[in-house]
């Protein structure tokens, strides 16, 4: 099923793909990360002017990893205002997506912690360095293959 932002970007010809939409009835689009850069500059002069939130996951171990943008259109005199949630897959060998952080400055930490936990690289972001784990970690803590370095569980002697 087709919303109502998905219609205008095929009358527009920006290629992306419909994923449906959630339990509260905010489209999804799957978009490119080669794309992504240049559709979130059309976004957001087409209104989108808030990101509400950006996160990432990793779809399945070995699997593709996937960074999330919640935007949102806010206008004066709108009582309701329009979402949309964007999702850029990326290779788990290479992952690299251009930042929106020129675009959107909310993403700036939000970016960082996706770096931090899961290793997506984000293109052309000034400051993309861990925010949360030492520097001196090693790997990405939120990944499902993600194996622990030098843990060793203490059991209980009773």
């Amino acid at each position: 099923m087709q919303g109502r932002l998905s219609a205008w970007l095929v009358k527009h010809g920006l290629v992306h793909r419909s994923l449906g939409f959630d339990y509260q009835g905010v489209e999804t689009l799957q978009i490119k990360s080669e794309d992504w850069h240049s559709i979130a500059v059309i976004l957001y002069v087409y209104g989108y002017n808030y990101l509400r939130s950006q996160c990432a996951y990793d779809v399945a171990p070995g699997g593709l990893l996937a960074s999330v943008y919640h935007l949102t259109r806010i206008e004066y005199g709108m009582d309701q205002p329009e979402e949309v949630c964007i999702k850029v897959f990326v290779p788990r060998g290479n992952p690299r997506i251009p930042s929106i952080f020129w675009v959107w400055k909310s993403a700036d930490f939000q970016e960082r912690e996706s770096y931090d936990m899961l290793g997506i690289s984000y293109d052309n972001h000034p400051r993309l360095k861990r925010i949360l784990m030492p520097k001196s970690w090693i790997g990405w803590p939120l990944r499902k293959d993600y194996i622990v370095p030098n843990f060793y569980e203490i059991q209980d002697a009773y």
